[in-house]
C-alpha cells in the first residue's frame, strides 16, 4: 500500500521541497512531518488511540490538515466539520461520529461536551515519538453526506480506500513533483481533501491554501503562485467567466482544471477554456465513492456534455430496475466498482446494505454510457418529476435553459398538483451583465421541448440557493415550490 500521501511515509528526497503554504506560513515536507509529529503526541496524551474519531470545526487552513494526517499517525479517524454549522448541527456531526476530541477556532464554539482543543493551541515541536503502524482498514475519514434526504449519513472511508482513489487521480491527471494546487474549496469536502490535498501529497507537489473564495482575488492568486491546477464547483466558474472583460490575469501556469459536484453546461465549459485557456476537465463522482468515479481524459477526447470515463480501477455500469446491466445508448442507474468504494454509513446497516447491494455502489442517480464509455448524467432518481404518469427529468429542462447566454444557474423542481400530481417548475439565476424575461425562457423551452416538459412556472432569482459545498439547494426549492402553489402557476404550459 503506497501510502506516500502521510508524510512519515515520503521519499527522503522529498524534505526540503515547498508542501503546504495558507495566508499565514508555508512549510516543507519535513516541516509538515515534524508539525503532524508534535500533533499527534499531543492528541495521544489527550486520549486519541486507534480507533477514536478527531473532529475537525476549522476554516481552510494548514492546521486543518495537520490535525487530520495527526489523527492517522495514531491509527484514528477524522471527520472535518463545516465550519459554518450552527451549534445543534455540529453537535449531530460531533455526537453521531462520538469525537473523543474536537478541534475548533476559539474556545467559545460549543463541541457538544466533548474535549476541545483551540487551534493555536496545537503542539508544533515534537518530542521524537514513532508513529503507530497504518494498517489498510483503518478507519481514516467519516465524512457527512449534506443530509437533503434526511439526517446526514458519515460515510466510512478507510486508508485503502483514500489509497485507492489518490493513486487513481494521479494516475489520470499525471500529477507529479512539479504539480502545484490551488486550492479554494472547502475541507470538510472530499473534493478538497482528496483532489487538491492527498493526491498532490501522493505526487510530491504543492499546495496553496485559499480561506475563502473570492474571483478577482483567486486570479491574483493564480497570477502571483503559478499553480498548475485547482478543482471547483460550476459556481466558481460562472463567478471567474462573469467578470468585466477588463478584468485580466496570466492563467499561463495552469495545465488543466477540473469541475464537479454539480452538472456544468457546455457554455459554461467553452467559455471558460476560451477565456482561460486552459483545459476544463469535467468529472463525476460522490463520497461513496471517495471522491471521483469519472473524468473527461486529460490526454484524450473531451466529449462535452458527458462527464467522461471510469477512472483507472473503477468500473462503472448502468443497471436496469430488474438488475441486470444495460448496453450501451441505454438509461438507468450508475452503479460503480473499485477499492475507492465506502464501506458503508456509520451506524446505518440497512442503508449500507441498500446502497452497496449486489456488489455495487448505488449512486442513485440515472446515466447512459456511450459505446466508447462516456458517461452522460440524467438526474437523480429522486429528482424525477411524475406528471400524470409520465416521468420527466429535470436535467433534460435544465440543459434547455443553461442553453440561454442570459441564465447563469437553474434548477427545475416538482410542483405539487392536484390533477397531474406534480408538474415541472424553474428556478433561473440571471447573468449579471444579461437579461431575461420569463417570455424568453419560456419560448426557449417550447422550441425544444414537449409541452409537458415546458416549466410550468419560471421564476428569475438574483441567485439560487446553495448548499455549504456549492451545489444547488433542491430541497429549499422544493419547499418553495411546494409553498406558492397557485391556481394560475398550475395552468401555465400544461
Amino acid at each position: 500500500m503506497s501510502l506516500s500521501y502521510l508524510p512519515w511515509h515520503r521519499p527522503t528526497e522529498w524534505g526540503a521541497r515547498p508542501c503546504l503554504r495558507d495566508d499565514r506560513e508555508e512549510l516543507t515536507y519535513d516541516q509538515f512531518a515534524a508539525r503532524v509529529a508534535a500533533a499527534a503526541e499531543q492528541f495521544a496524551e489527550l486520549g486519541i488511540e486507534r480507533g477514536s474519531v478527531v473532529a475537525i470545526m476549522l476554516p481552510n487552513r494548514i492546521e486543518l490538515l495537520t490535525a487530520i494526517v495527526a489523527a492517522w499517525r495514531l491509527g484514528a479517524a477524522a471527520t472535518p466539520i463545516n465550519p459554518m454549522f450552527t451549534e445543534a448541527e455540529a453537535a449531530y456531526q460531533i455526537e453521531d461520529a462520538d469525537a473523543a476530541l474536537v478541534i475548533v477556532a476559539d474556545g467559545a464554539v460549543a463541541t457538544a461536551g466533548r474535549p476541545r482543543l483551540v487551534v493555536d493551541d496545537i503542539r508544533i515541536a515534537p518530542d521524537g515519538v514513532p508513529p503507530a503502524p497504518v494498517e489498510a482498514s483503518d478507519v481514516a475519514l467519516l465524512i457527512y453526506t449534506s443530509g437533503s434526504t434526511g439526517k446526514p449519513k458519515g460515510v466510512i472511508l478507510t486508508q485503502s480506500n483514500i489509497t485507492a482513489m489518490t493513486s487513481m487521480l494521479d494516475g489520470a491527471l499525471h500529477l507529479n513533483a512539479d504539480d502545484h494546487c490551488l486550492l479554494v474549496l472547502p475541507l470538510f469536502h472530499m473534493n478538497a481533501i482528496c483532489v487538491s490535498f492527498l493526491a498532490t501529497m501522493r505526487g510530491g507537489g504543492q499546495l496553496s491554501i485559499l480561506e475563502r473564495y473570492h474571483p478577482t482575488e483567486f486570479l491574483r492568486a493564480v497570477q502571483t503562485l503559478r499553480p498548475t491546477y485547482f478543482s471547483a464547483v460550476p459556481t466558481i466558474y460562472s463567478h471567474l467567466l462573469s467578470l468585466p472583460p477588463e478584468t485580466v490575469a496570466d492563467t499561463s501556469s495552469i495545465r488543466f482544471a477540473i469541475c464537479g459536484a454539480a452538472p456544468a453546461s457546455e457554455e459554461l465549459l467553452r467559455g471558460v477554456e476560451e477565456r482561460f485557456g486552459f483545459p476544463l476537465l469535467e468529472g463525476y463522482g460522490l463520497t461513496e465513492c471517495t471522491c471521483v468515479a469519472t473524468a473527461n481524459p486529460l490526454d484524450g477526447p473531451r466529449k462535452v456534455g458527458t462527464v467522461g470515463i471510469a477512472l483507472p480501477g473503477q468500473t462503472i455500469g448502468i443497471m436496469t430496475p430488474d438488475g441486470s446491466l444495460a448496453p450501451a445508448g441505454e438509461r438507468g442507474e450508475i452503479v460503480i466498482r473499485g477499492d475507492n468504494v465506502m464501506q458503508g454509513y456509520l451506524g446505518r446497516p440497512e442503508a449500507t446494505a441498500e446502497t452497496l447491494r449486489g456488489g455495487w455502489l448505488h449512486t442513485g442517480d440515472v446515466g447512459i454510457l456511450d459505446e466508447d464509455g462516456y458517461l452522460r448524467i440524467v438526474d437523480r432518481i429522486k429528482d424525477m418529476i411524475i406528471r400524470g404518469g409520465e416521468n420527466i427529468y429535470p436535467k433534460e429542462i435544465e440543459a434547455v435553459l443553461a442553453h440561454h447566454p442570459a441564465v447563469m444557474d437553474v434548477a427545475v423542481v416538482g410542483q405539487p398538483h392536484p390533477t397531474y400530481g406534480e408538474v415541472p417548475v424553474a428556478y433561473v439565476a440571471r447573468h449579471p451583465q444579461r437579461s431575461v424575461t420569463v417570455e424568453d425562457l419560456r419560448a426557449a423551452c417550447a422550441e425544444l421541448l414537449t409541452k409537458v416538459k415546458v416549466p410550468a412556472e419560471i421564476t428569475i432569482l438574483d441567485a439560487l440557493p446553495k448548499n455549504p459545498v456549492g451545489k444547488i439547494d433542491k430541497p429549499s426549492l422544493r419547499r418553495l415550490a411546494a409553498s406558492t402553489t397557485t391556481t394560475s402557476s398550475l395552468t401555465q404550459g400544461i
